[in-house]
């Protein structure tokens, strides 16, 4: 049987992108932040995904932060750039450009806006895979894109060595394990879990790695957690997954009736990073917001239960 040697695996936090009251990328903050992922000791960073509001920035900005990224982590772990578009064509020209900055690999979403066939979905994702010479990982994460990339797709466009590797943010555990099992005979694809409160289930169940959010606000339990989870000491990925179940509810302190779900997410994260120490600013993207002195007393709560603060 083929020895296994997925091309990315353990923890990759799918980092935020500090901002700084007037709107730019906070650099000094975005490198304060590598390195503290780096400390914890993570196998990789991905920038510009959903939590890094890839969505919400200007291309100037978006290479701002992968040459930022890049440069802080000095080959020190692979930088996986989120390349996250609405059409085919600009897919292809992020990902050109993150190659020039730096980036070891791309990471894509299927097309969106427009409604597409599963048939463009395949085509999108060879027509990348052809035109950018790096690794090629897909991205499900169907309350954004609002397509799911079902299995048996995502399989064959493995099997045809299409993309290296998916980053699962779909909640399809069941969907996500079909990867796992069906992968199994490919040594180099990465099956990764972005399901910040269940990732030992997922590495019981095979996954290579995780790429959950939470990860930027606590690196280092989710490096224990994989840590456990290599040993074989399930008992004591539970437990720090537990506390990292707890610690997770700092994406309900914001107000439901004024902020959205990135809005909750986000301002989570950057918060907590605040308080931490490790960014000078919880300022977002419009239009979402900063949490207020209530909801951020809130997350300090959690943070401090953590053992964070």
């Amino acid at each position: 049987m083929t020895q296994r040697q997925p091309i990315h695996q353990g923890v990759i936090p799918p980092m935020v992108t500090p901002l700084t009251p007037e709107g730019a990328v906070d650099v000094v903050s975005l490198e304060r932040l590598v390195a503290f992922l780096l400390d914890a000791g993570v196998s990789g960073l991905f920038a510009l995904g959903s939590s890094g509001e890839s969505a919400y920035l200007t291309d100037a900005q978006r290479n701002t932060v992968i040459d930022t990224v890049t440069g802080a982590a000095a080959g020190q772990v692979p930088v996986l750039a989120g390349c996250i578009e609405t059409s085919t064509n600009r897919v292809v020209e992020r990902a050109r450009e993150a190659h020039k900055l730096g980036a070891e690999a791309v990471v894509a979403t299927a097309p969106f806006y427009t409604r597409t066939h599963p048939v463009e979905i395949d085509r999108h994702f060879r027509a990348v895979r052809a035109a950018v010479d790096l690794p090629l990982l897909a991205y499900d994460i169907p309350v954004s894109v609002h397509v799911k990339l079902e299995p048996a797709q995502v399989l064959e466009l493995a099997g045809d060595g299409v993309i290296d590797g998916l980053k699962d943010s779909s909640g399809d555990d069941a969907g996500f394990r079909e990867v796992v099992l069906g992968t199994r005979g490919l040594a180099s694809f990465s099956a990764l879990t972005g399901h910040e409160t269940v990732v030992d289930a997922m590495m019981l169940a095979g996954a290579d790695g995780a790429v959950p959010g939470l990860a930027n606000v606590d690196p280092h339990g989710y490096v224990r957690l994989l840590d456990a989870c290599a040993r074989g000491d399930w008992p004591s990925a539970r437990s720090e997954q537990d506390r990292l179940a707890r610690l997770f509810g700092i994406v309900r302190a914001a107000a439901p009736e004024t902020a959205g779900g990135s809005t909750a997410g986000l301002g989570g994260f950057k918060t907590s990073l605040r308080l931490r120490g490790i960014i000078a600013s919880s300022t977002m993207s419009a239009p979402m917001r900063e949490l207020d002195a209530d909801e951020t007393e809130a997350v300090r709560l959690r943070v401090m239960e953590a053992g964070l603060l």
